[in-house]
């Protein structure tokens, strides 16, 4: 008797970092569910990830739409037993020009409907007494950096949800865990280091492997957060960075 696929939902699940676990999970046999508000590139995932990948179109930013979206994968799947908290936009601005809509804009984002689709989907994992939640996060919350004050304040607070979530939810059988990408070859990457000289260089100075990530690394760690080798595993910030944390 096979045993019967995992339902993973993930949300930017399109392209760079999302797209990439997406792809890991999909190999790994998983169904996997994956949301964004750009239809083209969720049309391209769907083609080049087949069967086992499905879409659903939709801004995270209507908080109003959560709970149907969990209602929507959870009777169509019958249930989801993992969740990648993926999505998220950064601004790169100097602190003083960042206007408390852009500051509110991005947290919305980043923080209240990560939140708030957590919220939805713990409910349903409660249930079953089982899941697996993987929260993305990033160097800009393990050290200081210039001009993404919002940014780091929103992965920041991840990481603190992380630890929250996890010593509350993890009596349930609901592990919760966070990674913490470096310095990862993506558009939002090239967005911010192309163009930037000196920051391109001071990434690569600080990061003793010398080099950017690929997608495929993240991907890689989220696999192993959302498998049985990693069962004991919870409330970990994982930083996949090439070492860039603690590089001189």
């Amino acid at each position: 008797m096979k045993t019967p696929k995992r339902i993973a939902l993930i949300t930017g699940g399109g392209s760079g970092i999302g797209l990439a676990i997406a792809e890991k999970f999909v190999q790994d046999n998983i169904q996997t569910i994956i949301v964004g508000r750009d239809e083209q590139k969720l049309a391209a995932a769907k083609e080049s990830l087949g069967e086992l990948c499905h879409t659903i179109r939709l801004d995270l930013n209507d908080l109003q739409a959560l709970p149907g979206l969990v209602s929507q994968v959870t009777a169509g799947f019958g249930g989801i037993d993992i969740l990648v908290n993926n999505a998220g936009i950064n601004m790169k601005k100097d602190l003083t020009e960042v206007s408390d809509d852009d500051f509110q804009r991005i947290l919305h984002t980043n923080v209240t409907a990560i939140f708030a689709l957590s919220r939805e989907v713990v409910k349903e994992m409660i249930k079953k007494e089982s899941g697996c939640i993987i929260n993305i996060s990033s160097m800009a919350s393990q050290y200081g950096i210039p001009k993404v004050i919002a940014y780091t304040a929103s992965k920041a607070a991840i990481e603190g949800m992380t630890r929250a979530m996890a010593v509350e939810l993890s009596p349930m059988g609901i592990r919760v865990n966070c990674i913490a990408p470096g310095f990862i070859a993506t558009d939002m990457s090239e967005k911010a280091l192309n163009g930037d000289a000196e920051r391109k260089q001071k990434v690569l100075s600080r990061t003793p492997m010398g080099k950017l990530g690929e997608p495929a690394d993240i991907g890689g760690a989220a696999l192993f957060l959302a498998s049985g080798n990693a069962q004991y595993i919870t409330g970990v910030i994982l930083p996949v960075d090439g070492g860039n944390s603690i590089g001189f």
